[in-house]
């Protein structure tokens, strides 16, 4: 937590829940949480409990970006299939209320890991950990889409063609100088998108270790967050994301396990973990993965680039940790160049 805040207007989001949310009364206090650059999130805290509300930011967005309504509605869809989100209870799109859209949930209480090395823990907790993120992970991207209504959730082609393209607009929208990687990188993508090979799934677009929360007592996971990034794609983009992540240096911004010795900490090296989640998704492997890396990286660094620019213009979540977060996009660039190199 950052700690309580006076936005959003705690007299008048009060009042719109207890008129709009069933059982809801006596909003106290809204908390602030730290983690979330794109769409700020808070703890309420009233008198008939507890729950998370997530809201766009203010000011000039992109086009497209905090798509709060996208997160109500994939979260909503998923309640009663094998991938744990928390339960939503109410939208609303009237800026009026607290000056952006937002929704509300409940909250879910579970731990919730930083640093995918789990420091903490011994190596049989960290294994099960990591085996049931690869469970919820196949989880995801075997969601029935016509029985959850989530068929139009995305659009049809070439996931990898459509997500280059975008990404590029918002990365140079975005802008703040020159990187000459991002420029390589851009161009190595638009010139390799491997021809659309019909695998069309619920993709989460920013699944990580720190995205998801687990039980208390145990290994079992209890919710998966921030679904902005959430639509209809191909199912190696979010693989490709995880396993980008630990190509990244530990610590508690890079969060990743460069330099690990995995088999010491008991964490899987990435074939066993692309083995595991190939065979629970009945495939034989995955070619010419170093293109899903590359992508990887670019469109994290795409997104970073964004997060700075809001740092800069006033509008992030925490303009801090935004800044040093954007300082990090010439690493992302380099790393996509070098999984390129292994196509």
């Amino acid at each position: 937590m950052s700690g309580e805040v006076t936005d959003p207007d705690l007299k008048g989001l009060g009042s719109w829940l207890e008129k709009h949310l069933p059982g809801f009364e006596g909003l106290a206090k809204a908390d602030k949480f730290n983690r979330g650059q794109s769409n700020p999130t808070y703890l309420l805290t009233a008198s008939s409990g507890l729950y998370v509300l997530r809201r766009k930011p203010p000011g000039v967005l992109l086009k497209s970006a905090h798509a709060v309504d996208r997160e109500f509605r994939v979260q909503a869809a998923l309640a009663e299939t094998d991938v744990p989100v928390s339960q939503m209870h109410v939208l609303c799109e009237d800026e009026d209320v607290i000056g952006s859209a937002f929704y509300v949930m409940d909250f879910v209480k579970g731990r919730n890991f930083d640093d995918p090395c789990l420091s903490g823990l011994g190596n049989t907790p960290r294994r099960a950990i990591y085996t049931e993120m690869n469970r919820v992970l196949a989880a995801i991207h075997s969601v029935d889409l016509a029985a959850q209504g989530l068929l139009d959730f995305g659009p049809s082609g070439n996931y990898f063609r459509r997500q280059i393209d975008r990404w590029t607009k918002q990365y140079r929208a975005s802008e703040t100088g020159t990187i000459e990687a991002m420029d390589e990188l851009i161009a190595w993508l638009d010139e390799n998108v491997p021809e659309d090979d019909g695998k069309r799934t619920l993709v989460h677009g920013d699944y990580r270790i720190d995205n998801l929360l687990f039980s208390e007592d145990g290994a079992r996971c209890v919710a998966v967050l921030d679904w902005e990034l959430s639509t209809l794609g191909h199912p190696y983009a979010d693989l490709a994301a995880l396993v980008m992540q630990w190509q990244r240096p530990t610590g508690p911004e890079g969060r990743g396990l460069a330099g690990v010795d995995r088999a010491a900490f008991g964490i899987p090296e990435d074939k066993a973990f692309i083995d595991d989640y190939c065979a629970r998704m009945g495939v034989s492997g995955i070619r010419d993965f170093g293109f899903y890396l590359a992508f990887a990286f670019f469109r994290m660094g795409a997104i970073l680039q964004g997060v700075k620019k809001r740092a800069l213009d006033g509008n992030a979540s925490n303009p801090e940790l935004g800044l040093r977060l954007g300082a990090s996009v010439p690493e992302y660039a380099a790393g996509g160049l070098d999984a390129a190199k292994a196509v």
